[in-house]
């Protein structure tokens, strides 16, 4: 994607990590409160993807063995059998939650049942601990960790670079790491348990991206950005003697040892003016290839080249697939076809306009072919087909004018992996998915290859704010770099993020409590509107009008009943409106960047926060007044709420270390708050449904209680409290947003800071979900239409229809397909399949179908021979009639 991830992690982090870091531990001698545990159960609010995968490694000796590493999310491994991605550093607690950025990954190919990850997300003050090595002997199952005496960058300004972590493929007790900030390069010789640096490597790099950067960011020497093993310099259980490190130097980017790192020298004639992004060695024929840009990327580079290097005569040959002056792009993603040596790939990776480029040589890099050319232009003809059925918002619902296409075949394209056991297998990473293809070779035979996401179970949007709302759709979100979707369902992929217009990060949203119908949305984007509203519970959105100086999305909070709204965006003050958002009005008595809400029952009432001070206002938003109430954090790293159907019943987390921090509550619209005792710390507070005979609805935040940083449930109003995630469900920082579900007891939405949206469901007595069940005990008919076929495959909508007397809690429909087809995907219901026969039921917002309403789904499926459509179909054991 073309924003840069450091915007997703500001955005994301707005009035949190930036305003104040997720707070040390706090002392000794802190009041506990005692904290019980119930089971829960995790997944994803599906995305799949959402985020940069800057690397992918493939293990050499064990077939179907991948990892990926993200920027800001974690790690993954490749699951072949359901061609998923499992991720392995959801244990990552909040006071490490730096360690989520993953600089390098390394799967050793000696007993690939070891896996190391380099972790670190900033080198500046903005991540406050150093980095670490995490050592797993069972695939990333469980970790060990060594504490690095420096920080490491897994997202910062040329991350896309390496892989500067890297284990002997002869001698794995042997690992060597390229450090960033100018410390140099380290080694551990007892399989990643101690690290010290290798004194005698004479370079530590001098490039930085804009040195001139006070933030430390753009500023920081890149350092070391990879290191790769000669294999045939060595045997099994020795040293590998010759050993390649790139630098990010222009002058001296690849260094030597030809005695297993005892010695270095800067390799002889090498090409100067770029930094080398990789090294990647064919060993067979004795080459080592390097892709060079003129920046350290993963979203600038204008200049680039590709070199081979012959290790036996110290030959230099420009193998670069166009000439110099026709490059505005650098190289970077580059492999070696394991089982055909000299086939050869590269990445015109920071290529946005009109697309990425891929370059593929059989010959060694004597000669090239490329995924797409201009016949006349604009015209395109590509080698390549692109099915994103699977992730269909990676169209980003454009409509481009030629030469740009959609979806784009990507950007930010710094990862790239030939599969070393299977030559038709590729992967790589874009700044928003993992595409891959299993027909590669098709290429070099003058067809085409079949590109889909191969991204499931990867998931690494950076979640701003979360809305459950009581009716319609169970979830909306609000997510940095690609806006933020309307959930139907938690277990498919969303058909679109939010569009009309098209936010680059969404930073607020709300809906009315009353008509949860209108929704409405704020955030950022380049030319337009910085605010949209929505009638329709965010299916369609138009954008309204923004105040003069408005230069970000800020905070917005919708009225109760939907006919106000009150707005703080970025660069301007607080603003209210009736109407949706057509002209606005500066409210007065609050000041600018306050945090804004709504009462969820007096549609005239909002609430705002700003450093310390509470404010009301009881005209619409047009005056605020300061609330007399004191010993509230005096910072601005604070989020409240209002509960639904208790007109002043408000909610507010936050503070700091070195101040009030904690949660408080105000049952007068926000006159005074009480502190609640035995919360040392909190940072997001939400509602969702009571527990069964409760009266109050049930609390959720993200907090220390009790000397435990966890996610917590209450059903007595803060009382006592319950967590609910354990040690291996930590997903560093989740301080932006939670909310529970006001239709299912127990289910809570978390935000992540690089993980995507994480709910849990309740498995403890009590707090089950209600389900579908009981069974339907009235009549049901059913309408099946297909709604459009073409050879190999159809749609269908079908249409379910109470016809009985009694409301339906859940249903669950099956039929039969005389012809075998299949069903591909299904929307606004869950399916599974047992040979012939379907199975649809019911998602979570659509289970209740009162006496003779209906209910509606659809799905695309495959067919071959006859499409007749069911004439029989059954729920819960009973027929129902049709047409």
């Amino acid at each position: 994607m073309r924003r840069t991830r450091i915007l997703t992690v500001l955005l994301a982090l707005a009035a949190g990590l930036l305003a104040g870091s997720p707070p040390t531990a706090l002392a000794a001698g802190t009041p506990q409160a005692a904290v019980t545990a119930d089971t829960y159960t995790w997944k994803n609010a599906r995305v799949d993807g959402g985020g940069f995968v800057p690397g992918i490694v493939f293990n050499r000796t064990e077939k179907d063995l991948a990892y990926a590493r993200t920027d800001i999310g974690g790690a993954y491994r490749w699951q072949e059998s359901s061609h998923t991605w499992t991720p392995l550093l959801d244990h990552v607690g909040w006071d490490d939650w730096g360690h989520t950025g993953v600089a390098s990954i390394a799967s050793d190919s000696v007993d690939p049942d070891r896996v190391y990850a380099a972790v670190g997300t900033y080198t500046n003050d903005w991540d406050p601990g150093d980095g670490a090595v995490l050592r797993s002997a069972d695939r990333g199952a469980t970790w060990a960790r060594t504490d690095l005496p420096f920080k490491l960058g897994g997202n910062m300004p040329g991350r896309g670079m390496g892989e500067r972590l890297a284990v002997d493929p002869h001698d794995n007790d042997v690992l060597y790491l390229g450090a960033p900030s100018g410390h140099g390069l380290w080694r551990s010789t007892d399989a990643g348990a101690t690290w010290s640096e290798v004194t005698a490597f004479p370079n530590p790099g001098n490039y930085a991206q804009d040195p001139g950067d006070t933030s430390g960011y753009a500023s920081d020497n890149q350092g070391i950005t990879w290191v790769t093993f000669d294999e045939s310099t060595g045997s099994a259980g020795t040293a590998t003697k010759t050993v390649y490190v790139g630098v990010a130097d222009k002058e001296n980017a690849v260094y030597r040892s030809t005695d297993a790192g005892t010695t270095w020298e800067r390799v002889a004639g090498q090409p100067t003016g770029y930094l080398a992004h990789k090294g990647v060695l064919d060993a067979e024929n004795g080459y080592l290839y390097l892709a060079y840009s003129d920046t350290g990327g993963p979203y600038d580079g204008g200049k680039g080249r590709l070199y081979r290097y012959a290790t036996a005569t110290g030959t230099w040959t420009d193998v670069s697939p166009v000439a110099e002056a026709d490059t505005y792009f650098g190289f970077s993603g580059l492999t070696v076809d394991r089982q055909n040596p000299g086939t050869v790939m590269a990445t015109a990776y920071s290529s946005w306009w009109p697309d990425t480029q891929i370059f593929r040589s059989t010959d060694s890099g004597a000669t090239w072919t490329q995924a797409w050319e201009y016949t006349s232009y604009p015209t395109r003809e590509n080698r390549y087909t692109m099915d994103v059925s699977s992730s269909p918002w990676l169209t980003w619902g454009a409509n481009p004018a030629p030469p740009e296409q959609t979806p784009k075949l990507g950007w930010m394209t710094e990862a790239l992996e030939i599969d070393p056991f299977d030559p038709d297998r590729m992967m790589y990473g874009t700044g928003a998915t993992v595409y891959g293809t299993e027909n590669l070779t098709d290429w070099d035979d003058g067809g085409t290859f079949a590109i889909e996401p191969m991204v499931r179970g990867l998931e690494e949007t950076a979640v701003n704010d979360l809305a459950a709302p009581p009716s319609g759709a169970p979830l909306l979100s609000a997510l940095g770099d690609v806006g933020g979707f309307r959930h139907t369902s938690l277990t498919e992929v969303p058909s679109m993020m939010y569009t009309s217009p098209n936010f680059t990060s969404t930073t607020s949203l709300d809906f009315a409590e009353k008509n949860p119908d209108t929704v409405v949305r704020a955030g950022h984007l380049d030319s337009g509107p910085h605010i949209a509203f929505s009638t329709d519970n965010g299916a369609n959105w138009f954008g309204g009008s923004d105040p003069s100086g408005v230069s970000g999305g800020g905070t917005v909070a919708a009225g109760a009943d939907g006919g106000r709204f009150v707005w703080s965006p970025e660069g301007a003050g607080v603003h209210h409106t009736t109407g949706f958002g057509t002209s606005w009005q500066a409210s007065s008595g609050i000041p600018a960047g306050a945090v804004v809400e709504s009462d969820r029952v007096d549609p005239h009432t909002f609430y705002g926060f700003k450093s310390g001070t509470f404010y009301v206002s009881t005209d619409g938003g047009a005056t605020f007044t300061a609330s007399p109430a004191t010993g509230l954090p005096s910072g601005d790293s604070v989020r409240f709420k209002a509960l639904p159907g208790a007109e002043g019943d408000v909610w507010l987390a936050g503070g700091a270390a070195d101040g009030p921090y904690g949660l408080w509550h105000s049952t007068d619209g926000g006159t005074t708050f009480t502190k609640l005792s035995g919360v040392d710390a909190a940072d997001t507070v939400g509602f969702g449904k009571a527990a069964p005979g409760a009266t109050y609805q049930t609390l959720y935040t993200s907090a220390e209680i009790g000397g435990v940083r966890g996610i917590f449930r209450s059903t007595d109003a803060g009382a006592s409290w319950t967590r609910v995630n354990d040690d291996a469900h930590q997903w560093g920082w989740t301080g932006a947003a939670i909310t529970g579900d006001p239709r299912v007891y127990g289910r809570v939405y978390v935000a992540t800071n690089g993980r995507g949206i994480v709910y849990g469901d309740t498995a403890g007595d009590g707090g089950t979900d209600p389900g579908p069940d009981p069974a339907p005990t009235g009549a049901c008919k059913v309408a099946y239409t297909v709604t459009n076929q073409w050879p190999g495959g159809f749609q269908a909508d079908v249409r379910l229809t109470n016809t009985g007397t009694a409301a339906w809690n859940g249903w669950s429909l099956d039929w039969t397909f005389a012809g075998g087809q299949r069903v591909s995907r299904m929307w606004n219901a869950e399916h599974t399949r047992s040979g012939t026969t379907v199975t649809a039921g019911n998602v979570d917002w659509n289970a209740r179908v009162g006496p003779g309403a209906s209910v509606g789904f659809g799905f695309t499926g495959e067919w071959s021979g006859t499409n007749a459509e069911p004439t029989a179909f059954r729920m819960a054991g009973r027929s129902c009639t049709t047409g």
